[in-house]
């Protein structure tokens, strides 16, 4: 267990962020791990040849048998919304040292030998790093970059508008319980438990003191985790919530429908708004930008930005911005018109009945 003890200003200082770094590393927990991420699956049939090209010994090296990766591939953000480029400098900049401790206590957690390519570098963690750097551009400039990242950058950022709108709602300890399952707040201390009997070995009792914890969503999480060696600022990464629509559209639509979604709901509300806006104002449950509608629905951003702006007006849909994004989400008037508009007897969502 992990315990995470707050002072009075502590929990003002508490902040949220997600890294491109971060979601860069994990994402290889897919190669190893299929299983655990089918919303990853088209996402990796889709860049496979592309990814055939790269170092594919050290990026898979990077993730031990059960899981673990050495702390210095997930360095705490910087800021809010980093660029991949500033992360992977620091990365880069790492102390040889580090690199070395934070790889051999990885795979000591996991009680695996090092693969071979690992233990061929890592007493010379100089050269380690620099290969991991060029590795880790190259697998994000050709496989995440282009699509994949817009889509869940947008996932990201909508579990951050929401998480916000927790803290406001429910305080401290609202915002904790909804976290994750794993964690609990209780007479300000924040406790992280684990299952694993390697990470419960470790344990850590840490005071925030002043440097603020960040909390940072992932897509590759399965509970929420944190820093094996605890020797920098406190974090704490979470699963995002949303993180199953990274597979809407990617296959058995049609039309421009994402797979799943086959036609909006029937009933007085399609007749009253349209079909297009229907299936907007449905998915509108949590928030999502232009940019991510549009690639869940298949269409354009400009045919999703109109409609948006038409439901706006009419008061169905709150905007909020966050960074460069603004996020869309139902109103309580939306809310209210969905209820209203479904058909009795039929289910939730999307193509009910």
């Amino acid at each position: 267990m992990f315990e995470f003890r707050f002072d009075v200003d502590d929990l003002a200082a508490t902040w949220f962020a997600y890294s491109p770094l971060q979601e860069t590393v994990l994402s290889l927990r897919t190669r190893r791990f299929a299983a655990r991420y089918p919303e990853h699956r088209p996402w990796i049939a889709a860049w496979r040849s592309r990814y055939e090209t790269l170092d594919t010994a050290l990026l898979e090296s990077l993730i031990a048998p059960v899981g673990f990766v050495p702390d210095f591939l997930t360095p705490r953000p910087p800021a809010p919304r980093p660029e991949f480029t500033a992360e992977l400098a620091r990365l880069a900049a790492t102390p040889p040292e580090v690199v070395r401790a934070d790889v051999l206590a990885a795979y000591r957690g996991d009680g695996s030998p090092l693969p071979p390519v690992l233990a061929e570098l890592v007493d010379d963690p100089a050269a380690l790093t620099a290969r991991v750097a060029e590795a880790l551009e190259a697998y994000w400039t050709r496989c995440l970059a282009p699509v994949w990242w817009p889509r869940a950058r947008s996932v990201l950022e909508a579990d951050i508008a929401y998480r916000g709108r927790m803290l406001s709602e429910r305080g401290a300890e609202g915002l904790f319980a909804d976290l994750d399952a794993r964690l609990s707040w209780c007479a300000g201390v924040l406790r992280l438990t684990d299952p694993h009997p390697a990470v419960q070995a470790v344990g850590a009792s840490v005071d925030v003191a002043g440097r603020g914890l960040v909390l940072i969503p992932t897509l590759f999480g399965l509970g929420a985790q944190t820093d094996i060696t605890q020797v920098g600022p406190p974090l704490i990464t979470y699963p995002a919530r949303g993180k199953a629509t990274m597979a809407e559209g990617l296959g058995g639509g049609h039309r421009g429908e994402p797979a799943g979604a086959a036609g909006p709901a029937a009933g007085p509300l399609t007749g009253l708004i349209g079909a297009p806006r229907t299936r907007l104002l449905l998915l509108l449950e949590s928030p999502a930008s232009t940019t991510e509608l549009a690639h869940r629905l298949g269409v354009t951003p400009g045919a999703v930005s109109r409609h948006l702006g038409a439901l706006a007006a009419a008061g169905l849909l709150d905007r909020t911005r966050h960074g460069r994004s603004v996020l869309y989400r139902r109103s309580p008037l939306g809310d209210a018109l969905v209820g209203r508009g479904r058909r009795p007897g039929t289910a939730d969502g999307p193509g009910a009945g």
